[in-house]
This record gives structure tokens, sequence and C-alpha cells, in this order.
């Protein structure tokens, strides 16, 4: 399992990036050539969600990792969770993990305690957190509050199972690669941090070779999320020799030296590949950041921070050069690493508690025997339990406008690409509704217009809200492991929590329909 960070829809060969956008992608393409390319495939519209729901195949409020976490906040992936990795040892996997994290810092949610018998140079941020404490990107910040950074950020972390982890480097914002200093750990900028990565993916495919017992690596590099400094032998080597585009160049590259361990150590022949990135492009950070087609960014509902590259590489399993659009996404790598490992998924947490999982075993559309049985996805960000937008089939509807800036709805709506800077503002009754094959960018709202009005598809949609919503009576959300600001908390609000959860258990979750246009 490879996994780039922030990668946009749009920057890759596969999907019509590559060399035609000024970042040649020829390892990646390689891949496509020899496996499938999934054009409906979802992650969630951030880092933590994102990467939550890839290792645990549930919505990540399930989880409660929801949110971003930051250096200090402690915390992270709740121990009774079940991951990939955990899931894959019932099976008799080894299971490695190396590179971005970003599921939480305390012992309990660290790789080497969530099923991975070895860690190696995790880190535990996004990217830009690593600066935080560097007086040349912040000089004006309080020397108290660096002195704060300075002490609560860890570096990049290594360990096996039932030890403690420890600090290999620490981890700063510049151009230095100085892992050991006087035989004491040392300083990497963040430049040279995929290359550890690389080194250690590599390493253990070497001893891999040497086994015969199955295994499981999770490789995840820090690149492409921003702050892009591209390590010193790609600086200049895209075509358009910007910073993301260089970044791009040297992701491929690695990804490619992975790709080429594989097949020379023989073991391809009965490895699954897959590669995918944690989150749609964050297209605030323009020009820093990954290009998609779709209309919305990283941190919104709309298909531009949700739909990401995937690509899948088994060779006499997966036919060569197949292209996918089936309904699919991230959380469907559970069910699917699962069932091609032969372990069947578990009832129970691995705290003795029933547990629900919301994947789908995409195995048959890999081998050709099928299509998905997933006919739905659910869009949420940080504070939502109800989805902020759902498609069903081709269908997609949107209650959520973050990202629209106040501006008005519908075929004329002008997105300015605010994610995260954009305020949540729900519709009331009258969802936007998008035909995605027609229209993937969601520019023309058919919900009720001057030619037809689709009002029907709430039929459908709402349906798959209401049993979704079912589920969290039965297997609740465990607490949200970092919070952010999502405004007041009103009386009016107070008073209703309690009738809104008698309502929950007596008669489920319901979406009334409009009346008429």
């Amino acid at each position: 399992m490879i996994v780039s960070d922030d990668t946009g829809f749009g920057d890759l060969g596969p999907y019509g990036g590559g060399e035609g956008r000024g970042m040649p992608t020829p390892n990646i393409d390689k891949m496509a050539a020899s496996g499938m390319t999934f054009f409906d495939f979802y992650a969630q519209p951030s880092c933590t969600p994102g990467r939550a729901a890839m290792i645990t195949g549930r919505i990540p409020n399930r989880s409660g990792m929801t949110t971003v976490a930051f250096q200090g906040e402690g915390g992270g992936l709740p121990a009774a969770e079940w991951t990939l990795a955990s899931v894959l040892k019932l099976g008799g996997y080894d299971t490695y993990f190396t590179g971005k994290w970003h599921l939480g810092e305390a012992d309990y949610a660290l790789p080497n305690a969530q099923g991975f018998d070895v860690m190696k140079y995790c880190g535990l941020y996004h990217l830009n957190a690593y600066t935080y404490a560097d007086p040349t990107w912040f000089p004006d910040m309080d020397p108290k509050l660096r002195a704060m950074f300075q002490r609560v950020t860890k570096g990049a972390l290594s360990g096996r199972t039932g030890e403690k982890a420890v600090e290999e480097f620490k981890i700063n914002g510049q151009y230095v690669d100085t892992p050991t200093i006087n035989g004491a750990p040392g300083v990497v900028g963040i430049p040279f941090f995929d290359s550890y990565v690389e080194k250690a993916a590599v390493g253990f495919l070497d001893d891999a070779s040497k086994s015969d017992k199955p295994f499981f690596i999770s490789v995840n590099f820090m690149k492409v999320h921003q702050p892009n400094m591209p390590a010193p032998e790609f600086e200049h080597k895209s075509m358009s020799k910007s910073k993301y585009a260089d970044s791009i160049v040297e992701l491929d590259t690695r990804i490619g030296r992975i790709m080429d361990k594989l097949h020379e150590t023989g073991l391809d022949r009965n490895t699954l590949v897959f590669y995918t990135t944690d989150n749609g492009a964050w297209q605030d950070v323009y020009p820093d950041a990954g290009y998609t087609p779709f209309r919305g960014t990283k941190g919104t509902v709309r298909e531009g921070g949700n739909r990401v590259p995937a690509i899948a590489v088994w060779p006499g399993k997966v036919k060569p050069n197949s292209k996918n659009h089936d309904i699919v996404g991230g959380l469907d790598l559970m069910a699917t690493f699962a069932s091609v490992a032969g372990v069947a998924l578990p009832d129970k947490d691995r705290e003795g508690q029933p547990t629900i999982f919301d994947s789908y075993d995409m195995s048959p559309i890999l081998l050709g025997t099928g299509k998905s049985e997933r006919t739905s996805w659910f869009y949420f960000t940080e504070n939502e339990l109800s989805p902020g937008a759902a498609r069903v089939g081709n269908y997609k509807a949107v209650f959520n406008l973050r990202g629209d800036d106040g501006q008005s709805t519908g075929g004329l709506a002008v997105d300015s690409n605010l994610g995260w800077k954009g305020p949540s503002k729900y519709v009331a009754t009258v969802p936007q509704v998008f035909d995605l094959w027609q229209d993937p960018q969601e520019r023309y709202d058919i919900f009720m217009n001057n030619y037809t009005e689709r009002t029907w598809t709430m039929v459908t949609i709402s349906d798959a809200i209401k049993q979704l919503m079912q589920t969290y009576v039965k297997y609740p959300p465990r607490k949200l492991q970092s919070q952010s600001y999502a405004g007041p908390i009103e009386i009016s609000k107070y008073e209703q929590f309690q009738w809104m959860r008698d309502q929950l258990s007596k008669e489920g979750f319901t979406l009334s329909m409009p009346t008429g246009n």
C-alpha cells in the first residue's frame, strides 16, 4: 500500500496530468499500464480522516478521527480499532509501516501499537507542522510558544511491537540532512524525509524476499503536502520547474524505485500493490498545490475534495491497462485486503465490543469477476454525523455548501475554492443535486430548474442516509480524538441534544421530502 499526500486527481499521467502538465510521471504511468486505474475512487476531505478511513475501513466519525491533529494534543487512533495491519496479522502476515502516520501521537495510537510489527521513520504530523518551531519560518512567534513547539514536536519515530518508540532524528523546514550528530539523533529537513521512507521500504522488501511469510507494508510519502521542498537532486527536474511539479517528479521516482525493487526480488509476481492518496487537492495553497478538474478543494464535500487517484497492480490477477468507474474508495481497502488474504473481518472491536465496517470487497473488480456491491458514497467534514453530501448511483445531493463562500447556488454558482477557510453553510430542505455522469464538475444543479426537476432522486438518497444513520444507534461513534471550533454551543442546541438521542433510538433518521416547486 503506497500513499502520497494531497496529490491532485489531475496531477498524474493516467489522469491527464504528467507530462501534459509539466511534471512527467513515467513510473506511475507504468503502474497504470500494468494494472487498473480507478476514476470514481473516493477518499475523505483531509489528511487524518482520509488515513483513518483507509486503515480502519470505517467512516472516520465512528473512530473519532475526523479532524487534523497538531503536535502536543496527544491522543489518536483508539486502541479498540482494528487496522489493516492488525486484521492481516490474524492471517499470519508480517506488517511494516514507514512514513506519514497522522493518526495521533499517544503510545497506544502509534503504528507499533496498532498491528504493525515494525514502524520505521514514522512522521506523526502534517508536513508544515515541522516548521512551527523554526525561527526562520516564523520569526514573529512568541519565544515561549516556540519553546513549546520545540518541546512537544516529535521527530521520526521507529520501534517494534511492544517496544517504546525511539526518535531517530528531528524534522525541520531546512535543507539539512544530518540524521546523526556526534552519535546522537540529529536533524533531517523536509526535503530529505521521503528519501528515508524510500530507504525503509526498499530495505524491508529485501528482507521480505528472504522469507516465506506473507507481508503487508504501508509506505506513506510526505510529498506532495505543502510546503513542497523537493530534494536537491529533483530541483528543476520537472518541465515547469515549480516546487510542486518538482516534488511530483520526486514522488514518482521514489514510487518507481519501490516497484523496481519488487520486480528485482521477484516479489511482484505474488504481490498486490495499491497506490492512492489521502484526500483531494488542497487548492487553498495554490500554487503549492495539486490540480483537480472537479469543483471544490480539500476540506469540502465537493468532488474536488474527495475524488482521488488510485491504481492497483497485481500481475496475473489484474488485467493490464484496465480502467474502472465503480463507486469505491479508501474505506474499501479493509474488506479487499482481508478478502485476498483469506481473513474474515471481525464483528467485535479489539476490546470485545460490537463493531461495524463501512468497507466493501473490491476483489471482484480487481479479478474481473464482478462489480462492487457499493452503490453509494457519503461525504463528511470534521463535525458532521449526518453526511454533508451523499451520492447514490450517478446522482449526488449536496447539503453543505462549504467552499462557495456565500455565492449564489445553482448552475451559475462560482466556487471560490475556499476549503477550510470557507464556513459550513447548510441548505434548508432543498439540496443541490448533480448528475455526476454528465456533470462531474457539479456545475448544474438539476434538483429544480427550468428544464426539468430531479426531486425524485432524493427518494433513494434519503433512504441511503436513513440506513446509514440507523447504524449509529447500534454502533455509537467514539469520542472525537481532536476537536476544532465548530461555532458556539447554543442553548437551544443543548436542549435539543437529549431529544435527538431519543428520536434516533426510537425512529432512526429521516429527511423530509420537498412539497413541490
